[in-house]
């Protein structure tokens, strides 16, 4: 039978590049439209024949464990939410008999030790000691910022002198830097991504400095075209000058957050600071953080406990 659009004899790959047209494109952001596709090219590479009709429980499974032998078991997991909407709307049309995707294993490779994402309190007073801090901008002053606010990489390449309010001591977020695409300004991740971070009295001093003169409206750290390799490379060699693990410039964001939970900060306050969308967030990125501290409170409660006397 021919291979009509609409009918359950559709190629799978080829319903589910209609069906991110149809549902995605437009309504998710460039970055997350990039990972649909991406899905869709695992899917012509991995089942170039199958047709909608043809997805059950076995052939899912099988599509997901030939996907799992290349992807570590959270990517594999991605994958399965990618598809799931599709085929549920696939069974909702009525190409395919039950839903495929109950009860499916996710599995995987044995992911690869991870690289340390953060540094502690000495390591950062280390990188910090070795930056240089000139009378104009560089990136040196945005690893300064960021591991004092824990902004993104993409936030803090928007920041113009307008969002600096020295007076309140506070750095407003409104909007991020498209470096990947080189189109300017664009909207903030989420809506709880707007936000303004209260920043310490040295570094408002050192701004007011910097930005004399600079116009109002103008990304402070955008001169031309952006790779993200450029700071990367910059605070890799910063690392290695001092002997500390080597992060990325993400990996400050990770630092400044988990210096504030050691410090005691509630995980409110700090899925406020990073603009998270939930406390959620917060918790499952910080997660390794929090057990410790809670080792630590068992401790604590234990001795005090231990000092009450009847």
């Amino acid at each position: 039978m021919e291979n009509n659009k609409n009918t359950k004899h559709e190629l799978f790959h080829e319903y589910y590049a209609r069906w991110i047209n149809i549902y995605k494109e437009g309504a998710i952001r460039h970055v997350t439209m990039q990972k649909y596709k991406m899905t869709q090219q695992w899917l012509v590479k991995l089942i170039p024949d199958l047709e909608v009709c043809q997805l059950n429980r076995t052939t899912y499974q099988q599509l997901l464990n030939d996907y799992a032998k290349y992807h570590e078991r959270q990517t594999t997991m991605d994958f399965h939410h990618q598809l799931k909407a599709a085929i549920l709307d696939a069974v909702d049309e009525g190409w395919i008999n039950r839903d495929p995707t109950r009860k499916a294993i996710i599995k995987g490779k044995t992911p690869r030790e991870k690289k340390q994402k953060f540094l502690n309190q000495f390591e950062v007073h280390k990188l910090l000691s070795d930056l240089d801090l000139g009378p104009t901008i560089n990136w040196d002053w945005m690893i300064l910022l960021i591991a004092k606010t824990g902004m993104r990489f993409s936030e803090a390449l928007a920041l113009t002198p307008a969002d600096f309010d020295f007076l309140h001591q506070t750095v407003r977020v409104n909007k991020t830097w498209d470096y990947k695409n080189d189109t300017g300004f664009m909207p903030t991740k989420n809506f709880t991504s707007n936000r303004k971070i209260q920043i310490d009295w040295q570094t408002v001093i050192q701004f007011t400095e910097l930005l004399k003169g600079l116009p109002e409206d103008d990304p402070i750290f955008v001169k031309g075209k952006v790779w993200n390799s450029t700071p990367n490379k910059r605070l890799e060699r910063h690392c290695k000058n001092v002997g500390i693990p080597v992060i990325t410039i993400h990996g400050l964001r990770h630092t400044h957050a988990s210096l504030l939970l050691f410090a005691g900060v509630s995980i409110a306050s700090v899925a406020r600071r990073l603009g998270h969308a939930s406390m959620t967030t917060t918790q499952k990125t910080y997660l390794h953080i929090i057990a410790e501290l809670e080792n630590k409170d068992v401790d604590l409660v234990m001795r005090s406990l231990s000092g009450l006397s009847n």
